[in-house]
């Protein structure tokens, strides 16, 4: 019988993180808070299509949003990574555990040549 899954926060920061616009928007942001205009231009994006994906970068919290006079800021908010980290740790932990084996493996091979 099929496992049923359901949707989790997790599902969610990595369906936003899907899109490689947004992972650069994400990158832009670790140098500070940017208006949408000044990620669209530097990007070479038309500042509705940047919006979009800020919005998107929002509803998942990666992404939170000031009003400074006339312009709306965006600065990163890694907290949601945090979700990913953990959700990450334990295939971290197996792959650690393997780099040793095959060191070893590699190692034997390399005696037997």
């Amino acid at each position: 019988m099929p496992r049923q899954s359901k949707e989790t926060p997790t599902d969610h920061v990595f369906a936003a993180l899907a899109h490689p616009v947004r992972r650069d928007l994400l990158a832009a942001l670790l140098d500070g808070p940017e208006t949408a205009q000044a990620l669209a231009d530097r990007y070479e994006m038309a500042r509705p299509s940047v919006a979009e994906h800020l919005k998107v970068l929002r509803g998942v919290g990666l992404v939170d949003e000031r009003q400074a006079g006339r312009h709306r800021y965006y600065s990163l908010t890694a907290e949601p990574l945090e979700l990913l980290r953990t959700w990450l740790e334990p295939y971290e932990q197996f792959w650690r555990g393997r780099l040793p084996r095959l060191a070893a493996l590699l190692e034997k091979e390399q005696h037997h040549d």
